[in-house]
């Protein structure tokens, strides 16, 4: 099987200065891997967290003070994953491009966001009148919440396989 040829926006991210310096500097992107390890712990940890609290675990936390702890930290789990990643990418971006791990990640990744935003729109507009249990719809975005992050990581894993 041919390989299609990459888009030449990838090819020149991997030859700009950036992807130069992501191969060629021994420390930083070992650096840049671990802030990226740490961005998506701090996302998924608490995502992790505040759906397991949706679906009815730690019933004696309110979910009102939990998600005002727990969603900034992970927009900002997420702020730091997704900007390290894209150094990470840009070392090699016309290979990990093609990557089926890689894709099937960004795939994922915006499900999940779709996810965030039907949550958003929908259930937690009347987080206010929920009581002490997440109404059906917010455990349904909580269940695929859990289901599509948990993916991300997979998936990011195997990018190294693949």
């Amino acid at each position: 099987m041919e390989q299609q040829p990459v888009a030449p926006i990838f090819l020149a991210l991997q030859e700009s200065a950036l992807g130069h310096a992501m191969r060629s500097s021994p420390p930083l992107y070992p650096a840049v891997e671990i802030l990226h390890i740490i961005g998506f712990v701090v996302l998924v940890g608490s995502i992790l967290a505040l759906d397991l609290r949706l679906l009815g675990l730690g019933r004696a936390i309110p979910i009102a003070p939990m998600a005002q702890l727990l969603l900034p930290m992970s927009r900002a789990g997420f702020l730091l994953a997704i900007s390290m990643g894209f150094l990470l990418f840009s070392a090699d971006a016309a290979h990990v491009v093609r990557n089926p791990a890689f894709q099937m990640k960004l795939l994922l990744i915006a499900a999940a966001l779709l996810n965030i935003v039907i949550a958003h729109l929908g259930p937690w507009r009347r987080m206010a009148q929920w009581g002490a249990e997440a109404p059906g719809g917010a455990r349904v975005t909580a269940l695929a919440s859990l289901a599509l992050w948990l993916g991300v990581v997979c998936a990011g894993r195997l990018i190294a396989y693949m």
